[in-house]
Parts: C-alpha cells; structure tokens; sequence
C-alpha cells in the first residue's frame, strides 16, 4: 500500500537550537534527502519556535518552497484558547497547513479540564472548516484515549480529529493499545516515537524517556499495523532522542499496566548516550547535534524497514 511518510520539526530541535543556518528550509532540503512527502513544524511559542519568528515572509518562504516540491505541511500549537485558535486557524491558512495540532493548557481536575478544553474547540471548528484546516487534538501527556475521545465526540464537528502519539499515553499510565483502542475512529494524524520508562532513582522520578525509534519498549509495528488496517495512509515521523517527561500527578496505573513490564519496562544503567540522555547540560551543542543527527538516522532506517515488513511503499522507499 502507498503510504505518506512526514517527519516533525522536534526530531531536529537541537539543530534548531544549535546548528548554525539550520532553519525551516534547511529543514524541508532534509526531508526531502530522506524521500518523506511533507513535514510538521512546530510553531508553539510566542516567536513560532521552529519557523524562527512571527514574519509573515518566513511563512511565505517555506510554503513557496513546499510547494514547489510538492510537500504538505502540518502546524502545531499549544492551548485551545478561541483567540489564540483563530490566530493560528489563519498562520495555518496562510502557510499552506492541511491541519493544526494542539493541546490543552488548562488546569484544574480532569473533568474541569476536559470541559474547558470542550467549550473552546467546538467555538473554533467552524471556523477550522472555513479556513480548510482540521484541528487535530492530541493525547499530549494529560488525557486518557477515552477522555479525549469523549472532548471530541461531544464537539461533533468533521474538522475535529485527534492526533494519536504513539508513547504520550504513558504519563497518565495509559497502555498504548489501550488509548489507541479508545481514539481509532477519530484519529487523522499520528506521531510515532519510542520511549523507555527510568526509574527514579536514575532520574529523580518516575520518568518516561525519548530513545531512537526502535531502540525503546513502545510496540511501534503493532500499533502501525492497526493504524493501516484502519484506513490510515498518513504517519508521521518523530525521533525524541534527549527528551523526558515525568508521570502525570494523581494517576495511577489503568488497566494493562504494570510497570516494568511492556512498553513500561525500564532501561537500567549504563545509559548509552546514543540510546538516552537524561542531563543535556553535560554535552555542548556540536555534540547534541551529532547524536540527535545518528539517532534520527538509525531510528528512521528502523522505521522503513518495520513499514516495508508491513507492505507499505511511497517516495521514501526508494532511498
């Protein structure tokens, strides 16, 4: 099966931050070296972080430059506010975006949360649809699949969808399968990745880390396998090499989970720096780039095999 291969604008952010001259068009030359069909760019700050600033011929730029090769471009933001939704709803529209992803930022218990979050995007999806955008809401380290299937089943609208990270399940200590099984018939975009989980005595709390994709205990081709049979032909690729997150406060282990074990077994020390960093500040940037760099490498040579292994083809098999 023909499948579209993208890659996330975070599986380079030490390049960003580090490399001199890497920005959004270096960025895109890469994703094309590496055969993908389009990219996702973070734009979560107040600067638009990976785009690298707030002008509008930045965006002009990249688009141009998409366009020109043929590529499709997702954006992502944080926060599901109605003012700064319609802000991003029209950055979107104006670069050439096909959705934007986001996540709440509110407080609060978990029911206060999800009606917040509920109240804000069904003020928005309209104009998500006006603007030719879908909002993707993904499972970013606060919702079960359950929860944030019941956000956007309650919103009702075709350009409401939910984005399903293959690992961000585990910080309210949610099975991946089990979240996947909850949010199947909304999902429209993915990320995958690979995480261990690190004891806290190696990282001074239960703490769930990024590794080269292939190198952690997420089930990647299981969870692609179900993705596919579902009708999914869109994946995006995103290599967490160096980040961490700890558990989300008050959650404990739902059904499936027991710590240790699966995709919540630990990597025990020594840590192998090209496998995990748990302290970024003991490397200078050069160096951060370079692994980041191999990381990225191997991960998506990993990953194209897992996808080949699965009959699946496109522009990125033939490199």
């Amino acid at each position: 099966m023909d499948i579209d291969l993208t890659i996330h604008s975070f599986s380079l952010w030490h390049h960003f931050a580090h490399k001199p001259g890497f920005d959004t068009i270096a960025y895109a030359d890469l994703a094309e070296a590496f055969g993908l069909s389009g990219i996702s760019l973070s734009l979560n700050d107040p600067n638009y972080r990976h785009l690298g600033g707030r002008e509008t011929s930045r965006m002009d730029r990249l688009r141009d430059r998409l366009q020109r090769f043929g590529m499709s471009l997702e954006i992502d933001t944080s926060g599901t506010d109605p003012a700064h939704m319609m802000e991003m709803l029209d950055v979107a529209a104006r670069m050439g975006a096909t959705s934007l992803r986001t996540y709440t930022r509110h407080g609060g218990t978990t029911a206060e949360m999800m009606e917040a979050t509920t109240r804000d995007l069904a003020a928005v999806a309209e104009a998500a649809r006006r603007h030719g955008v879908v909002i993707v809401l993904e499972n970013h380290e606060d919702f079960t699949g359950p929860e944030l299937a019941r956000i956007v089943e309650t919103v009702d609208h075709p350009n409401l969808k939910i984005l399903f990270d293959y690992g961000n399940s585990q910080m309210v200590l949610e099975d991946p399968d089990a979240a996947l099984d909850a949010v199947l018939p909304h999902v429209h975009s993915v990320h995958v990745k690979d995480h261990v989980m690190v004891r806290p005595e190696h990282a001074g709390q239960l703490t769930v880390a990024g590794v080269p994709i292939g190198e952690g205990f997420l089930p990647i081709a299981g969870l692609t396998k179900r993705l596919l049979d579902a009708g999914l032909r869109r994946l995006t690729f995103e290599n967490v090499w160096a980040y961490r997150a700890p558990i989300r406060g008050g959650r404990t282990p739902l059904a499936g989970v027991e710590l240790g074990k699966g995709a919540f077994a630990f990597l025990e020390p020594p840590f192998d720096p090209a496998r995990l960093v748990l302290d970024q500040s003991e490397f200078d940037g050069k160096r951060l780039v370079e692994l980041e760099y191999e990381a990225l490498v191997r991960g998506m040579a990993w990953f194209k095999d897992r996808l080949a292994e699965l009959g699946c083809a496109g522009k990125w098999s033939a490199r």
